[in-house]
């Protein structure tokens, strides 16, 4: 199944038989899926097209080198302070979507994921890594610093000491660092990184949809919100769930010993 009302040049957005999952790719493997204006333009609409229907959604780069190797270079050097910082908020306003996209989201590191490609795979609520996978902010080393959300979401990830050298010195982390860092929740092989990632998603889409939305906006408060506040917040997500269908039926399977049957 595929997006009826989507179309890009270098972004495809591809379904499982169910209509559940939808994966997105970046598709520039000749450019080692680079994020150029155009495809960063690409991304929210296809996120905007899997909006309804999707209930996991996977992030990936065509390919067998790259997930995404970073912004477009190219274009950023011939930019001024008052362009980079449009550039900027486009870049940030990607990153946002997809960290805000209303279902979990699960990034297939199918290889290089520098920069941008790294923040792109922050963005995400779960990571998989190719045993293939290279991963840095390595902006340090085009005399800038991350610049679409890499200081703030890999900080809260990794340990300090981490998040630090690989932005002060740009290092680049292989998949067994990356996950010992807890950059990724695990390796598997290159072959099988996007059909692993795509088999998780169907497991998340399994779950009860209101359920996930609720649980990921409440997630996310962690990073936004006081500690005070997040708790608040989960209070009314927790009650707010009682009534649904999903709820009661999730119960009711429970006490009575059988699989429930989610909407």
């Amino acid at each position: 199944m595929t997006a009826p009302d989507f179309d890009a040049e270098t972004v495809s957005l591809d379904w499982n038989d169910a209509g559940t999952v939808a994966t997105l790719t970046v598709d520039r493997p000749d450019k080692l899926n680079a994020l150029d204006e155009t495809t960063l333009r690409a991304i929210p609409d296809a996120l905007d097209a899997a909006r309804d229907d999707a209930r996991a959604l996977v992030v990936t780069g065509a390919g067998e080198k790259a997930f995404v190797a970073g912004a477009d270079i190219a274009h950023m050097s011939q930019l001024g302070v008052a362009e980079a910082y449009d550039y900027c908020q486009l870049g940030h306003a990607v990153m946002d979507a997809v960290e805000a996209f209303p279902v979990p989201v699960v990034a297939a590191v199918n290889g290089y994921a520098f920069g941008g490609g790294c923040e792109l795979a922050l963005a995400a609520d779960i990571r998989v890594a190719s045993e293939n996978a290279l991963v840095g902010q390595t902006e340090i080393d085009l005399g800038i610093v991350p610049g679409w959300g890499g200081t703030q979401r890999l900080a809260r990830l990794v340990p300090d000491e981490t998040a630090r050298r690989m932005v002060f010195l740009g290092e680049r982390l292989d998949a067994e660092a990356c996950l010992d860092a807890g950059l990724v929740g695990e390796v598997v092989p290159h072959e099988e990184c996007v059909e692993h990632a795509q088999g998780l998603a169907g497991r998340i889409a399994a779950k009860p949809r209101f359920a996930l939305q609720g649980a990921k906006e409440a997630l996310n408060q962690v990073h936004e919100s006081p500690q005070s506040a997040g708790l608040e917040y989960e209070k009314r997500v927790w009650s707010g769930l009682f009534g649904t269908h999903d709820q009661q039926e999730g119960m009711e399977a429970f006490l009575e010993d059988r699989d429930p049957e989610f909407e």
